[in-house]
């Protein structure tokens, strides 16, 4: 998809909120656009491999008790569509 410009324009961007901070939309940030679904969800996945390695270092989780921590204090992306046609892609950082 082409802007006006000549550009490509991002159609997915992915967004991040704290789940320490659930429902609180003054803690949510951008993380950045992308053009395609594949890449948006990657960028989700990375960040969320990130957050547990981070929260796994020097501790000694059972998965379990890994997620549990995760779910409790870790980042929370999900993806909005930009082009209104696509509606809400399918993702869950919890999943």
């Amino acid at each position: 998809m082409r802007c006006r410009k000549g550009g490509y324009m991002s159609r997915y961007k992915v967004m991040v909120d704290d789940n320490f901070h659930y429902m609180d939309e003054d803690e949510r940030y951008e993380l950045g656009t992308f053009s395609t679904i594949e890449e948006a969800v990657a960028t989700c996945k990375q960040l969320i491999d990130d957050d547990l390695r981070e929260s796994a270092k020097g501790k000694n989780y059972t998965p379990d008790e890994l997620y549990d921590y995760y779910v409790s204090f870790g980042s929370d992306p999900f993806i909005v569509a930009l082009d209104s046609q696509d509606g809400r892609p399918s993702f869950s950082a919890w999943n």
